[in-house]
């Protein structure tokens, strides 16, 4: 039966990524701790995808709350076009000292989305500022990078942005690397580059977060790093997803030999508290910019730029990052991981059982093939949901995502409900 917060909030709320008819409910969350969501009526469901991935360190983490009530008392908010204040330099400061080398400078924003739209408008006035006449962007198909106009264009084409085509950029595509088609997206990587008309190259590493939990090698992206180099391409590593230790290193990029001259943070940067959105670019890049000609400012802003509380969160959230009992414990659920898709790599309804990390996600094997709007999608949410745990399947791939302060036999339930589910399918 739905209790009086649900029937109000249908009538007003409008959820993301959700249909307006649909039949399956909100559920009303009272508080949190740890890896748990406590509902109106008293449930504990297990937050197994880190309320959609920005969640590292638990809910309600007492260490965070102090930082964020401490600001709270001392600079809640400042315009940060003319001031600046102590939480924002410091954590340039720790961010340009964890980041893989040459990033220079932090440009603050809101989130993921806007993260991105920072990095496209940085590269493309890059080139405008140095008189250059480079403006395609190159992205992997299968790619998501937020629901922007700007993170829509440089996304993969596919029925979320279907009413939005006709305003989106051109951006040229490369097939994602499937272990067969290296040679092929070499020739056309090339082919592409060698125009000398491609701003940027955009992607995220080793792992597509929302295009499926898809996976590839960092050998490829190293050598299409290296090509873009050679031919001065600015390289756009988006690790709102795969930043901050989920591909069991502090960046996915920490896996490559050649790095990439911009940076896009968000998710896990505040430990999922609040939002907060970061571009980090290199020495070069922002040289550009410094001009005694106005007009090659970067004029890009927002309202909350910067804001004092998130960026206390932040700093907090990176102390317990770096701590000994935080890198042990992604060690060790990586390690968990791994082992739960060795075990499931043979299963007859399982197709591609894979980790990286923090990161374990499996296909399930179906008539329909793999895709978001696969028909399982919400008998699979509701079959953990019943079970107390919030698995938020894409179509029908399955992943798990947890907060680091997950327990074995907490992952080992997780796993338990999921062998459930095969046995039953």
């Amino acid at each position: 039966m739905p209790n009086h917060l649900q029937e109000r909030d249908k009538e007003v709320v409008w959820h993301p990524f959700t249909p307006l008819l649909q039949d399956l409910p909100v559920l009303p969350i009272r508080r949190a701790k740890g890896v748990y969501l406590y509902t109106d009526s008293g449930r504990a469901i297990l937050d197994a995808v880190s309320s959609w991935w920005v969640n590292i360190h638990g809910h309600s983490n007492e260490y965070i709350a102090e930082a964020i009530s401490r600001q709270a008392r001392e600079l809640e908010h400042v315009i940060f076009a003319g001031f600046t204040h102590e939480p924002a330099v410091k954590l340039a400061e720790g961010l340009l000292n964890i980041l893989p080398s040459r990033q220079a400078k932090v440009f603050y924003s809101d989130n993921g989305s806007t993260a991105v739209e920072v990095a496209l408008k940085m590269a493309f006035q890059y080139w405008h500022n140095k008189g250059g006449a480079r403006t395609k962007v190159i992205a992997l198909e299968g790619a998501y990078h937020g629901d922007t106009f700007g993170a829509m264009s440089v996304g993969d084409r596919n029925a979320f942005v279907q009413p939005f085509k006709p305003f989106l950029f051109e951006v040229s595509s490369l097939p994602f690397p499937d272990g067969e088609n290296n040679e092929a997206l070499m020739a056309r990587f090339r082919k592409l580059v060698d125009t000398g008309e491609v701003a940027a190259f955009i992607f995220e590493p080793l792992i597509q977060g929302s295009g499926g939990m898809r996976m590839y090698p960092a050998a490829v992206l190293d050598e299409l790093l290296r090509i873009a180099r050679e031919a001065g391409v600015i390289c756009i590593a988006d690790e709102v997803m795969t930043g901050f230790g989920r591909t069991g290193r502090i960046f996915a990029s920490d896996y490559l030999q050649h790095q990439p001259d911009i940076f896009c943070l968000s998710k896990g940067l505040t430990g999922g508290t609040m939002p907060l959105g970061v571009t980090t670019c290199t020495e070069e890049i922002q040289a550009a910019f410094r001009d005694p000609d106005i007009m090659k400012t970067f004029f890009h802003g927002h309202s909350f730029t910067a804001n004092p509380l998130a960026c206390a969160v932040a700093n907090a959230s990176m102390e317990l990052l770096l701590s000994d009992d935080c890198q042990s414990s992604i060690a060790r659920i990586a390690y968990q991981q791994s082992l739960f898709a060795d075990r499931l790599s043979d299963h007859p309804k399982v197709q591609n059982a894979r980790s990286l990390g923090t990161i374990m996600a499996l296909d399930i094997r179906t008539e329909e093939g793999t895709s978001y709007f696969n028909s399982k999608r919400n008998r699979l949410y509701t079959f953990f949901l019943d079970k107390d745990i919030l698995l938020r399947p894409l179509g029908n791939t399955l992943y798990i995502l947890p907060p680091y302060v997950i327990k074995e036999e907490e992952l080992d339930r997780i796993y338990s409900a999921i062998e459930e589910l095969l046995d039953k399918l």
